[in-house]
Formats: structure tokens, sequence, C-alpha cells
């Protein structure tokens, strides 16, 4: 049994402690921070940086929190700078990393995109991820479910998505299992927590007419 009475999953990995909430979790849901030979703070999102790692939660609202209250400093148990664009310098870290693996995904034959071929692998039940674009039209989106037992992910944008299937745009895509999916879900769920709020969840669920779902 973990914290908050929880039972601890034994595949999560290792896991670390973030330095605003205290929270104890597993690796892939924290953003781990280094400080370079300048004293800066630098994201290391790959995880592979040297030096000892600074832990936050993936979510701007910790992020924030580290920031305005000097967790950095202490953590790192030295005097730090901490750029004044740090978040929103890892949203877009994040979604870059997203959109690479995608696009890795298409590349080996494991995304699709398009209403109908997205469509398609959906009622085939071949496809384990619905992605589908934030600025898209509610009304096409809300006519596609997510896979059951899969994974919904809503908060790339048309041109974002566009870039990862090498087109201007697109609103509907689709991944199949195996593969590079599970790094997919995992560094867009880390992107998630920069840009849906928890107070708009429930809102982006209604919109696209499904539970966003993460295993």
């Amino acid at each position: 049994m973990g914290r908050g009475g929880k039972n601890k999953d034994r595949e999560s990995g290792p896991e670390r402690k973030c330095i605003a909430t205290g929270d104890v979790r597993p690796m892939s849901e924290l953003i781990r921070f280094v400080v370079g030979p300048d004293h800066s703070i630098y994201p290391d999102l790959a995880g592979k940086l040297p030096g000892r790692g600074i832990w936050v939660s993936a979510n701007a609202k910790a992020l924030e929190t580290a920031v305005k209250k000097n967790h950095f400093p202490r953590a790192a148990k030295a005097q730090v700078t901490v750029s004044d664009t740090l978040v929103r310098d890892i949203e877009q870290q994040l979604a870059r990393r997203v959109v690479d693996l995608i696009s890795l995904s298409r590349k080996s034959g494991q995304a699709v995109s398009g209403y109908e071929k997205v469509k398609d692998v959906l009622s085939k039940e071949t496809a384990d991820v619905l992605l589908q674009a934030e600025d898209g039209s509610s009304r096409g989106k809300s006519k596609l479910s997510t896979p059951h037992f899969g994974h919904y992910i809503g908060w790339l944008t048309a041109d974002e998505l566009g870039l990862a299937f090498g087109r201007q745009t697109v609103i509907h895509a689709a991944l199949g299992a195996g593969g590079l999916t599970q790094r997919v879900v995992e560094e867009a769920q880390r992107l998630k927590g920069f840009r849906v709020r928890a107070s708009d969840a429930s809102t982006v669920a209604g919109v696209t007419g499904k539970e966003i779902r993460a295993k």
C-alpha cells in the first residue's frame, strides 16, 4: 500500500519526490532538472544529463510553485538561476518531444491520420490511442470514440499534429499498440500537465464525448 492509501504499482518504475508538493511519483510523471556549470537550472526531459537530479511534478502549477517559493535553491543547496520562461520553455520542449515521437511512429507504420483512416482502425479495434487537435471542430471530434481500454490525447494543436504527419494540419490521428506508443502516451501525459489545468479537464472530456484514460 502506497501513500494516501493507494496500491503501489510495482511496474511503475523508480520513484522520486517532487520538491514543490512533496509527493512521491514515478519518474515518468515528473520533470528532472540539473544545475549547470553556470549555476543555472536546466530541464532534463530525457533524464540523461549528468549531475544530481532535482524533480518536480509534471504540471505547470507545481513548477510555478517551485519557482515562486524558491524550492530550487533549497534542493540544490546553492544559489541558482531560474529562467523567467522556464514553464513555457518546458511546455514547448515537451510538445516537440511528443510530435517527434508521433512522427517516428508514422514512419514505422504505427500511426495514421485523417478522419476516414482513423475511423477504420477504430472500428477494427487495431488502434490504442486516439489523437485529436485541441483546436479542431468539437462536432467532428465527437464522432470518434477513444479505443476501449485505450488512451485519448487531445491537447496538441492541428499544426503540431500536422507537423508530425508531414502535413499543414491534422485533426484526427490514431496510434496502434506497440512500438513507440507507450512513450507517446507518457510524454503526452507530461505535456497535459502544462496545457490542461485540473479545472479544464472535465471540459475537455465533455467536448470529446469520452473519458480521458491513462494507464
